[in-house]
């Protein structure tokens, strides 16, 4: 059994006993049609974002950080990882994502608080990795910002990961936002109408959007965001934040909605305020 202190020495003199991880992995399966997915998420880090709540630097410990997913994994009812190469890598090569659905964070280059951060630059998985590692899709953040030009270029990346993956028949999570600069610093404009506007972009992307599934923020009227594609929706979880109960009445209201598949939840789940990872996904689990 490889334990969190192994990962090192295989890295450095046993590199190949990852892809040997990766392609044994028991894959994940789609579950009956109906069902709401859980899926635990953990990419913030290559974007350069550490901190959850009050904690700036919460994400830096690398090995907290596996503990905390590894402990979210095993609880029943979570079906699923959402993380970049490293981390996926890593938890490969502890069990922790054997029967799991797995999807691969692609574009990390838009570091947070940089001044190029809207030309978010594919630095992560591509479609090739995606389907080498055996994943069963990649996740893109399209974040669009009319006054910066930097978006233009991120808007036709996504597309064109869109067409990668629809290729090889994996699913494409596309993370829409509109957002703005406030004080030199990207800020994401989360009004209902904004939401809307940035998934009808989302789902205009790529020559198909067969295999294409949305990202969505919790809005005050997720409905109308529901509403404006037929594609399914996944809700995120967003900053943590102190008011447990009305988060998840809030996601309790989404996942009542026909067009929302499920969650994607990282920091709210991963670092709770009462630092339980086991009691958060157990109640965000019980919403399904």
């Amino acid at each position: 059994m490889t334990s969190i202190a192994d990962i090192p020495q295989i890295r450095a003199y046993a590199p190949e006993r990852i892809a040997e991880a990766l392609g044994r992995r028991p894959r994940g399966r789609m579950p009956e049609p109906g069902t709401k997915l859980m899926i635990i998420a953990a990419d913030h880090a290559a974007r350069g974002v550490l901190a959850a709540g009050h904690a700036p630097m919460a994400m830096a410990d690398r090995t907290e950080l596996l503990e905390r997913c590894m402990t979210a994994l095993a609880r029943p009812g979570v079906h699923g990882f959402l993380g970049t190469s490293d981390v996926v890598e890593d938890l490969a090569l502890l069990g922790a994502l054997d029967g799991m659905l797995v999807l691969g964070s692609m574009n990390r280059g838009g570091l947070a608080g940089a001044s190029f951060e809207m030309d978010d630059r594919f630095t992560g998985y591509d479609a090739e990795g995606v389907r080498l590692a055996g994943l069963d899709g990649g996740k893109m953040l399209l974040r669009i910002d009319d006054s910066d030009p930097g978006s233009l270029g991120t808007i036709e990346a996504c597309a064109r990961a869109v067409d990668a993956l629809a290729e090889r028949r994996l699913t494409a999570l596309v993370e829409p936002f509109i957002s703005r600069r406030v004080d030199g610093r990207v800020r994401n404009v989360l009004t209902t109408e904004d939401v809307v506007r940035s998934v009808a972009i989302a789902s205009g992307l790529g020559r198909t959007s067969a295999y294409t599934w949305l990202k969505v923020p919790m809005v005050d009227q997720m409905e109308r965001v529901v509403a404006a594609s037929t594609m399914p929706a996944l809700v995120l979880g967003g900053e943590v934040t102190q008011d447990t109960e009305a988060t998840l009445e809030g996601w309790g209201r989404a996942l009542a909605l026909p067009g929302v598949a499920g969650l994607v939840i990282g920091r709210s789940l991963l670092y709770p305020p009462d630092g339980d990872v086991a009691a958060a996904v157990d109640r965000a689990v019980g919403l399904l």
